[in-house]
C-alpha cells in the first residue's frame, strides 16, 4: 500500500478553518505575552549579590559587583543603560538605552542582568486574575 502525497489531497473548508484559528491564537498568545504590564516604572538589576529595584525617575549611578569586577549601570532620563563593565566582549554596553518595558540586558560573564518593569495593567484597572 502507498500512502497518497500531500499534493494529492485536496484542502477542504474545515482545514481552511483549522489553519485561521491556529494562527489567531498564536497572535493572541503573543500579544498577551508582549503586553504583560504599563509604562515603564522601574530597573530590576539581579546579580550574584542579590537582586535589586530602582526607579527610572530618579538619576543615579549604580555599580553592581560581579565575579570579574564592578560593572557600572547609570539610570538618566527615565532610561538605563550599562556604562563600564570587566567583560571582553561589551555586548552590554552596545545594548544601549533601555526604556521600554520588558527590554533587557546583560552582561553574561559578570552575571549582571537588568530590566525594564512596569506597573502591572490589572493593577492600574483594578481587576486581577481573582476577578476571573
Amino acid at each position: 500500500m502507498e500512502w497518497p502525497r500531500l499534493r494529492d489531497l485536496p484542502l477542504r473548508p474545515y482545514d481552511y478553518a483549522v489553519f485561521l484559528v491556529a494562527i489567531l491564537v498564536i497572535v493572541a498568545f503573543s500579544l498577551l505575552a508582549y503586553d504583560r504590564s504599563g509604562p515603564p516604572e522601574t530597573v530590576e538589576i539581579r546579580s550574584d549579590g542579590g537582586d535589586r529595584v530602582y526607579s527610572l525617575q530618579e538619576n543615579r549611578v549604580i555599580t553592581v559587583p560581579g565575579p570579574l569586577g564592578d560593572t557600572i549601570l547609570e539610570i538618566r532620563d527615565g532610561a538605563v543603560f550599562f556604562v563600564e563593565s570587566p567583560c571582553r566582549d561589551k555586548i552590554c554596553i552596545a545594548a544601549g538605552e533601555l526604556t521600554a518595558t520588558g527590554e533587557w540586558a546583560a552582561c553574561l560573564p559578570n552575571r549582571v542582568f537588568a530590566t525594564v518593569t512596569g506597573v502591572p495593567i490589572a493593577a492600574e484597572d483594578g481587576v486581577d486574575a481573582s476577578t476571573f
